[in-house]
């Protein structure tokens, strides 16, 4: 039974007010690193929250401008002929993805083996922590929320941090990243568990910090002070058709034009490996262990892609740093998602001067936060003591990503993952045992087209005269290769002077078992 919406509501207004501190900077680095106005990112951020957490059955996942779709939002830009253009792309690919949902695909992420999914949670942690170290440090080159080990600046995750500490420390924001830190992990602990404060977001308390810090030093220690570079930088609306004006208006023009399509398409389906990917995520990390219906997610997140390209917005994916942020924070239901956007919206359209007071520095303490959370050491002891299985394909997703990029690693991940998924249903299914002209050939489970090769090895081993009962009674599914090996033997066996008895009913048998001349076959 669902929680009361009181109830709820006092769990999700703080974690919205963390995600919504989160998904800032994020929705503009995004923008900035795909070429895009920078607003584009805002408004799929808005989108995001409202439209597809309105629409999501997802009660934790939530959504907005997605950096695993930078290089691709990048060049479809540079190859059509105006960013309106790129706009009805992104529409059109929300309309593919409810197609796609409609034909059930989103239940590909359920066979998404659960080492990869821990490894990209790792992963993602990881390079969180390593990618705002820089920014900590008042290092400013690569964009927020970037997850691609070769950066756009011409340095990697690691040489990144070498050249902040190298050329471009800031005691500011070193000062003003500690401080942050230090407040976040005592707060964790201290926060109390009753009374108004426990309701108190920490990364809000934090950005208070960073934006008050900063003013002191102004007026302390003005050298150390923070400039704009080293600051949120929402576009400025001098009148509210100015503010009007942030937004555009898909080319409808573009419709035929076949560069569209193929960009739309390529969107649609790496948006939705990136979203079922994410949300399958996010209900691991739900406290609650929510299951989120997949095709409907797909649904949702078309319908955020189509209402995002029709005012000007990038494209919309689930993303797992904004949701493991609301997950942490501790929100209940979507009412975190849909507020968040609500915030990102008044936000920009009210306040930006304000929002442009918050040091990079302290949102790089919240995000560093976010990712040891998610790359704890107990995650690495538990894939451990699993086992070999079990830990290589998270080692491999967490190697892959971080010096690749999400989805390629992801890949790679998967690879190796299902790798060990066949290699696990190689071990032997079949049992051969003879004894004076007695032999038994006893399935342990359903036998598929990999175990073709076992079954063919034991039947050779009957020797001529010999009595066999071929036992299926453990079996509930036999492929047709295997029913074909089997009557094979069943039409040869007359030859050789030996009686096969099958026994077994099974159920769901691609073909049936023939019954050869000289052979007693029978099904009990």
């Amino acid at each position: 039974m669902s929680l009361p919406l009181l109830n709820t509501l006092r769990a999700d207004f703080p974690a919205s007010i963390v995600v919504f501190l989160v998904a800032l900077p994020l929705c503009l680095g995004v923008a900035l690193a795909s070429g895009a106005p920078l607003f584009s990112g805002v408004i799929a951020g808005i989108v995001g929250g409202i439209v597809v957490g309105s629409l999501s059955k997802s009660p934790l996942s939530v959504s907005g401008p997605a950096a695993g779709l930078t290089v691709i939002v990048f060049a479809a830009i540079e190859q059509l002929p105006s960013f309106e253009a790129f706009l009805l792309a992104v529409m059109l690919a929300g309309v593919i993805q409810i197609a796609l949902a409609a034909t059930r695909s989103g239940i590909a992420a359920e066979f998404v083996p659960s080492s990869v999914i821990t490894g990209m949670l790792a992963a993602i942690g990881l390079i969180l922590i390593l990618k705002q170290v820089p920014h900590a440090l008042g290092y400013d080159g690569d964009f927020e929320g970037g997850f691609e080990f070769m950066q756009a600046d011409g340095d990697n995750t690691f040489s990144s941090i070498i050249t902040a500490v190298r050329e471009h420390l800031s005691p500011g924001a070193i000062l003003i990243a500690l401080a942050s830190l230090a407040f976040l992990f005592w707060w964790d602990k201290a926060r109390p568990k009753d009374g108004p404060l426990r309701f108190v977001p920490g990364p809000l308390v934090v950005v208070l910090i960073g934006v008050g810090g900063n003013l002191l030093l102004g007026m302390l220690k003005p050298n150390w002070q923070l400039g704009a570079s080293h600051l949120v930088q929402v576009p400025v609306a001098n009148s509210f058709g100015e503010f009007i004006s942030f937004f555009a208006a898909p080319d409808f023009s573009q419709i035929g034009n076949s560069a569209v399509w193929t960009i739309a398409l390529t969107l649609a389906i790496v948006a939705s490996l990136e979203s079922l990917l994410s949300v399958k995520a996010v209900d691991e990390l739900d406290p609650q262990r929510r299951s989120t219906p997949k095709n409907w997610e797909m649904t949702a997140q078309g319908c955020g892609n189509i209402v995002s390209g029709l005012i000007g917005g990038l494209p919309i994916t689930s993303v797992i740093v904004r949701s493991s942020a609301n997950v942490d924070a501790g929100a209940q239901s979507k009412v975190s998602t849909m507020l968040h956007g609500t915030w990102l919206l008044l936000s920009v359209a009210l306040i930006p001067f304000l929002l442009n007071l918050i040091p990079l520095s302290a949102l790089a303490a919240v995000l560093i936060a976010t990712g040891y959370k998610l790359a704890k050491p107990k995650l690495f002891i538990d894939r451990y003591k699993q086992g070999w299985t079990q830990l290589i394909p998270f080692v491999v997703t967490i190697v892959a990503i971080l010096f690749t990029d999400l989805l390629k690693g992801i890949v790679i991940g998967l690879v190796v993952g299902f790798i060990f998924v066949v290699a696990r249903n190689f071990r032997s299914a079949i049992t051969f045992v003879c004894d004076e002209g007695d032999c038994l050939i006893r399935a342990r489970r359903n036998l598929y087209f990999i175990h073709k090769y076992e079954l063919q090895k034991e039947l050779n081993r009957v020797p001529d005269n010999a009595n066999l009962l071929i036992d299926l009674s453990s079996t509930s599914y036999v492929d047709l290769d295997n029913v074909d090996v089997i009557n094979a033997f069943i039409k040869g066996a007359e030859y050789r002077n030996i009686t096969v008895t099958v026994r077994g009913d099974v159920a769901e048998r691609s073909a049936p078992l023939i019954n050869a001349p000289t052979s007693e076959v029978r099904f009990s």
